[in-house]
């Protein structure tokens, strides 16, 4: 009788567990998103506590925005300042393309004039100089000679301003590259405004998506620097992750139907399914890999993460907590 026993008891066990694999190395998984600041500031208050679920977009805590307030008012003159200093030069630039040349065709102009001008001072003394003493005096000789010599004069001056003025083209490119440099310095000056416009939006910390404040670990008035972590959030995805043997892989496919008990909860009656086996042993994974060339060899079965996804039985917005233990039973067939 108990033979009998032992083997119905054996041929039953045989029967519910063909074509299906468990394991109770599985742990409930999900995403879990680090909150920490762009910015550094005190913080003045606090919108959330632990626990609190929060929708993407909602406000966490916020960071003292005075500081950016200032610095964005000290952006905003400057760049209104070399807005004004692009106008103006701008001005100048079409205030030279007429000016340049006007002075260049007045520089020649006073060229032409002087040497008209030199070429008569230089008749009147050569005539002078050609009359004989009597017909003319020492006087005129010498106004004639000294007139001669202002107007040599009066050329060489005008001369030296048709060489000034010569380079319009060059002294218009120079007052054009002002105009790119000021535009430049106006350019920065824009930028450090839109960057205070983003401190200042960033001053509040929003949740950037749904999901449950955890490990929450500021309060109003301490003082954050940018990147410091501060709080947690556990979004509302949550996933099995199963470590099954590698003897136990062969038939398994993604897609496979999973029935999925919980420890802690041992009235849900959860569905789900094989969305993918890791392609490596999570040993091999480790910090630490195990190295097996060394001689000492002892085979230990490894064990392969397998991502499960929980199909129905527990409500979207109220699931499983990350990290506690689940027996899944993948059934092959």
């Amino acid at each position: 009788m108990v033979l009998l026993l032992l083997a119905g008891g054996g041929l039953y066990y045989w029967l519910s567990t063909r074509g299906k694999i468990s394991t109770d190395d599985a742990y409930t998984d999900g995403n879990i998103v680090n909150v920490a600041p762009q910015v550094a500031g005190q913080v003045i208050a606090l919108d959330v506590t632990d626990n609190q679920f929060v929708r993407k977009g909602d406000p966490l805590f916020r960071i003292d925005p005075r500081q950016f307030r200032f610095s964005r008012e000290q952006a905003q003159g400057q760049l209104d300042a070399s807005n004004a200093q692009v106008a103006n030069q701008k001005l100048g630039v079409e205030i030279a393309r007429k000016n340049f040349p006007a002075a260049l065709q007045l520089a020649q102009a006073n060229l032409d004039s002087a040497k008209a001008n030199l070429a008569l001072q230089q008749a009147n003394y050569d005539r002078q100089r050609s009359l004989p003493k009597l017909a003319t005096t020492q006087q005129d000789v010498d106004t004639t000679a000294a007139n001669y010599q202002q107007a040599k004069a009066q050329v060489e001056q005008a001369q030296a301003r048709l060489v000034q003025a010569m380079p319009v083209q060059q002294n218009i490119g120079q007052s054009e590259q002002q105009v790119d440099q000021l535009k430049g310095q106006a350019e920065q000056a824009k930028a450090q405004v839109e960057q205070a416009d983003l401190n200042i939006e960033w001053s509040v910390v929003r949740a950037s998506q749904d999901g449950w404040v955890t490990k929450r670990n500021v309060n109003a008035g301490d003082y954050l620097s940018a990147g410091q972590q501060v709080m947690s959030l556990v979004t509302t995805d949550v996933w099995v992750t199963a470590n099954y043997k590698e003897t136990e892989l062969d038939g398994m496919r993604p897609g496979q139907r999973v029935k999925i008990a919980i420890d802690a909860y041992p009235d849900l009656d959860l569905e789900g399914h094989v969305d993918s086996i890791q392609r490596g042993s999570g040993s091999k994974f480790s910090a630490f890999p195990a190295e097996n060339a060394t001689g000492n060899f002892i085979k230990i079965v490894q064990r392969v993460p397998v991502k499960i996804v929980i199909d129905g039985g527990l409500k979207k917005d109220e699931p499983l907590p990350l990290g506690i233990s689940v027996v899944p039973t993948v059934m092959l067939k």
